[in-house]
């Protein structure tokens, strides 16, 4: 089955109808669904320090909305391990005329492990590292 990795700009785009990638992000989601979306623990840390000053009403909805993706028999999340960690390090300190994120060295590295090339994004460093960003 073919995959399809969702990054942070993905996730608060599809939930939040006032952010400009909102119609794209829901174009998308409905244009790969039956594909297995693929996206990280690390990402969805981001996802959820977005919204970590909007108010309790909007963290609930952000965490319930997290909680409701870990238990998507679609979605793989990708466990924050060590060697993840250490491969995302190696890979932002090999990057340094990049302002590639920590995040996003671990996020090219799952993409590259699985054979991805679609990237559920907006985020322009997926294409500075050869990847297909379907949100632009």
């Amino acid at each position: 089955m073919e995959q399809v990795f969702a990054d942070t700009s993905y996730w608060i785009a599809l939930l939040n109808p006032r952010d400009h990638l909102h119609e794209k992000a829901v174009v998308a989601a409905g244009r790969f669904s039956s594909f297995v979306t693929v996206t990280s623990e690390m990402v969805l840390v981001e996802f959820l320090n977005g919204f970590s000053d909007e108010g309790p009403r909007l963290r609930n909805a952000v965490a319930s909305a997290v909680e409701i993706l870990r238990s998507d028999r679609k979605l793989i999340v990708m466990p924050q391990t060590s060697e993840q960690f250490e491969d995302a390090l190696k890979q932002f300190q090999k990057a340094t005329d990049k302002s590639w994120s920590l995040t996003d060295c671990a996020s090219f590295k799952i993409m590259q492990d699985l054979g991805m090339r679609l990237a559920l994004t907006h985020d322009r460093h997926f294409a500075q590292a050869g990847f297909d960003v379907l949100l632009r």
